[in-house]
């Protein structure tokens, strides 16, 4: 995992200096974890974008007056009109101290479904973990390739060892879902489909054609 390095600035808590620290084009920062006194620092803006505007989750080196605190991004607000970042939570880690927090979520490949016209509804895009800091993931993947319309990838379905999963076993991370109308099909399925048509006539052609969309 890549570990990002942040040279901040010490400022006092409170609504005030964060206000001076945004009007410097700064921003305000906090750090905390068990068994450690919150530090309230500032940043410039662009030393965040590699943390926020991405889709991997990375560990960070804050140092504060020569005192370095190996952390991950805990939590970001953003100004509702400018879409400025205008705070940020940071959590101290302990290599003995299993941590909580959210990691992304990837797809990776065409689903055979989406090839036969169905389409693709991802319903996570981050997803709770708990663990130990050397265990830290900088995403999940996922492989969407063999699933066929109508079927779905479960909580249950993704790799977790040494991780625990802090979502319902039988949530959908992802689905194909029948379209209103097939579009397509590939040449194998396409060609099963004929069989049954000429075995009988009406429904058994029709069934065939959709089992195989499937």
């Amino acid at each position: 995992m890549e570990v990002i390095t942040l040279e901040a600035k010490a400022r006092e808590a409170g609504k005030a200096p964060a206000r001076a620290a945004r009007k410097a084009e700064e921003v305000p920062c906090v750090l905390y974890g068990h068994g450690e006194e919150p530090r309230a620092f500032q940043v410039p803006e662009l030393a965040l974008r590699d943390l926020i505007y991405t889709d991997k989750f990375h560990r960070v080196n804050i140092i504060i007056d020569g005192t370095t605190y190996d952390c991950v991004l805990k939590d970001f607000q953003m100004h509702p009109v400018t879409d400025k970042v205008t705070h940020v939570d940071f959590i101290v880690l302990h290599e003995s101290e299993k941590v909580k927090i959210k990691v992304p979520v990837h797809y990776e490949g065409t689903a055979r479904g989406v090839r036969n016209g169905g389409i693709q509804q991802e319903f996570v895009h981050k997803i709770a973990i708990r663990c130990l800091p050397k265990k830290l993931p900088e995403s999940f993947t996922v492989d969407v390739s063999n699933l066929k319309i109508g079927q779905r990838i479960l909580v249950r379905d993704m790799e977790n060892e040494g991780l625990e999963i802090l979502a319902p076993a039988d949530s959908p991370l992802v689905s194909i879902r029948r379209p209103r109308l097939v579009i397509a099909l590939d040449d194998d399925e396409d060609e099963e489909g004929e069989e049954g048509a000429e075995g009988a006539e009406g429904g058994e052609g029709e069934a065939s054609a959709e089992e195989a969309a499937e």
